[in-house]
């Protein structure tokens, strides 16, 4: 692709507040990118350019938010080039051990020993992203074959995926013998309401008890770009009533991929808040949970 064709994507807020609501010790953010062109190559079949968004600015970012821990996401203009969220991960461990793990993006020309040495250093699972160019590095026809390679080490696969394609891809899911998760709502329109098939499709796979389900992304969601997102929460609530134990929650920082506004991160933690207002409750989604499923 022409890299003049490539979209800029807008930079996320700067300058985020600090949240009215107190996240619990331990707190972990699970979806994560870090972008410095710079210092690492594009993938030339991507879809977007992100904006630069480097590990200081991510450090800042939760020292205001009260963050502790962080899940790096491969995004997918790096392609298969993990560089920068494993530099990323390996440096946060390095100044405080288990304070970061990451999703990778692989193909399957990688070696057994390749894998071993990405386990040991805190990833966790393989991206599939058929929503974004350069994040679908495996067929759909290699899907097990890939999860005969990573079961050994209880890696799960991430999907990302259009939302109106949820319904298509229910036989891939089900199939799975390997842990799945789900950013962002799952793509699945607030404004179609939790009794959308979509919406009760993604219900489904919460309650057969191998999804995990990250619900970042409100603005990507929601019927607004920016907060109130009243809309979400009850996607939010019925999700967390069918699976309470494998429900996590991430900023989506830096938000690439978004081209006209982006939302304050303290605001997406109030909002957490209010999908939440239960302290045992908030504490399984932000602590309990991530800790087991990414194994801090």
């Amino acid at each position: 692709m022409n890299a003049s064709a490539i979209r800029d994507c807008i930079a996320p807020d700067r300058n985020p507040r600090k949240p009215k609501i107190v996240l619990p010790k331990g707190s972990v953010d699970t979806h994560v990118h870090v972008f410095e062109r710079a210092r690492y190559k594009m993938n030339p079949d991507r879809g977007y350019n992100p904006p630069d968004s480097t590990l200081a600015d991510l450090k800042h970012l939760h020292a205001t938010l009260g963050v502790d821990r962080v899940v790096f996401t491969q995004p997918s203009t790096y392609g298969t080039d993990n560089s920068a969220i494993l530099d990323g991960m390996n440096a946060l461990n390095a100044e405080t051990p288990n304070r970061a793990r990451c999703v990778v993006a692989i193909t399957m020309d990688i070696t057994d020993k390749e894998l071993e040495a990405l386990d040991k250093a805190g990833a966790r699972g393989v991206r599939l992203n058929t929503d974004n160019k350069g994040g679908m590095p495996i067929g759909f026809d290699r899907i097990g074959e890939l999860e005969a390679r990573i079961r050994p080490f209880g890696w799960h696969i991430e999907w990302l995926f259009p939302g109106k394609d949820i319904l298509d891809l229910m036989p891939v899911f089900k199939k799975h013998t390997v842990p799945m998760s789900i950013a962002h709502f799952a793509y699945q329109p607030a404004t179609a309401t939790v009794n959308a098939p979509g919406f009760q499709a993604l219900l489904e796979l919460v309650k057969g008890g191998n999804c995990w389900v990250k619900i970042s992304g409100a603005n990507r969601v929601s019927g607004t770009d920016l907060p109130p997102y009243d809309d979400v929460q009850p996607m939010a609530r019925a999700l967390i009533e069918a699976g309470p134990d494998r429900i996590v929650w991430g900023t989506d920082w830096p938000h690439p991929n978004k081209y006209q506004v982006n939302p304050n991160d303290g605001d997406l933690v109030d909002w957490f808040g209010i999908w939440v207002p239960d302290e045992t409750m908030r504490r399984r989604i932000m602590v309990d949970n991530p800790a087991r499923f990414y194994r801090f």
